[in-house]
């Protein structure tokens, strides 16, 4: 049994006794379980096909995935707040024939009935509904961990991806500081004569409270040295952070995990700070699924509407796109459905 196939075990497993607000009424409880069912069909008729489809596949199932995400959330106690109609996200028709990157995504307003929105309001993610500036693909592309090291498009020094952080190397003893390895700076910002500036400049795409951090290691002793970035083997690299818990008290380890992620997002058992995009101002940046549910609907939009565009840009001998819009497609079906497992259990 490969990870995949356990992951669709464990959600099956709890359809018998459905989690949180699925249980609630009897129509959300169906809706729980059978939107279950379609997702997982969903994701194993993708498997058996390429590039051409994947899309429309794995989008519509992590679509009707959203459904009983939402049928679960227990924060939702109206008659039919759990009900999601249509996508809640758009893309701007005309830039469709356009180079990938450039493809422009809106939501739409918060308030709203679509999936998008009211998944986004419960995982208290920002929308991005400004009809003026809509997002660019390129930029809700960068918000994938996944894509690190895969672009679209390399915007070089304004490009900017999410951070890992190492939190199992926190100290088990008992302390004021959330101090932990901080992973991913790209090779512009580890190698940079400016480091200190360099890394304020970085972080300013982050929010309030990622920005806000205590102290980083330095080079020397001096209260000016520059960070004491370690360099990985492909030139991205790491620093050691320190935040101060609140009320500047000393916290256990398990309290200062907790500081870390009500920084950050949880991502796939790990913890990410996010850059913020759209209307998120200096937020915590999109929820992840989110982030994969902006994207998978975009190239769902080409592949479904624009097939002739979307030829071209999976041509593997004739566009820059192809490699790596086929690996995050392959990954999908195995990153998605274990972010649906976790956004279940973060919502019930």
């Amino acid at each position: 049994m490969n990870n995949t196939d356990a992951v669709w075990e464990s959600l099956r497993a709890t359809r018998w006794a459905p989690p949180g607000g699925a249980v609630a009424t009897p129509e959300r409880r169906r809706t729980y379980t059978f939107a279950l069912e379609q997702a997982e069909q969903m994701f194993r008729a993708a498997e058996g096909v390429g590039t051409a489809t994947r899309p429309l596949l794995v989008f519509y199932g992590l679509s009707q995935a959203g459904r009983a995400i939402a049928a679960a959330a227990s924060a939702i106690t109206t008659a039919d707040g759990w009900r999601l109609e249509g996508h809640g996200i758009r893309t701007v028709s005309k830039t469709l024939s356009g180079p990938l990157p450039d493809v422009l995504v809106a939501s739409d307003k918060g308030g709203s009935r679509g999936s998008f929105v009211r998944l986004s309001e419960i995982l208290d993610s920002p929308l991005f509904a400004d009809k003026v500036n809509p997002l660019a693909l390129n930029a809700l592309w960068d918000c994938l961990p996944e894509n690190r090291v895969a672009p679209l498009r390399d915007t070089g020094t304004s490009r900017r991806t999410p951070l890992y952080v190492a939190h199992l190397s926190l100290n088990r003893e008992p302390h004021p500081l959330a101090s932990a390895p901080v992973a991913y700076f790209p090779p512009w910002v580890v190698s940079s004569p400016e480091g200190g500036q360099t890394l304020v400049d970085y972080l300013a795409a982050f929010s309030d409270q990622v920005r806000e951090f205590h102290s980083f290691v330095r080079v020397g002793h001096d209260p000016d040295a520059a960070p004491d970035f370690s360099s990985h083997h492909d030139g991205w690299g790491e620093l050691r952070m320190n935040w101060i818990l609140p009320h500047q008290k000393s916290g256990t380890f398990a309290e200062r995990v907790k500081h870390l992620r009500s920084i950050g997002r949880t991502y796939d058992g790990d913890i990410y700070f996010f850059p913020a995009v759209g209307d998120a101002g200096q937020g915590r940046g999109l929820h992840p699924l989110m982030s994969w549910w902006a994207v998978l609907h975009t190239l769902s939009m080409l592949a479904r509407y624009q097939p002739a565009e979307w030829a071209e840009q999976i041509d593997v001998d004739g566009s820059s796109y192809a490699a790596p819009v086929e690996s995050l497609l392959k990954r999908a079906m195995q990153v998605v459905p274990r972010l649906v497992r976790e956004t279940i259990e973060e919502v019930a």
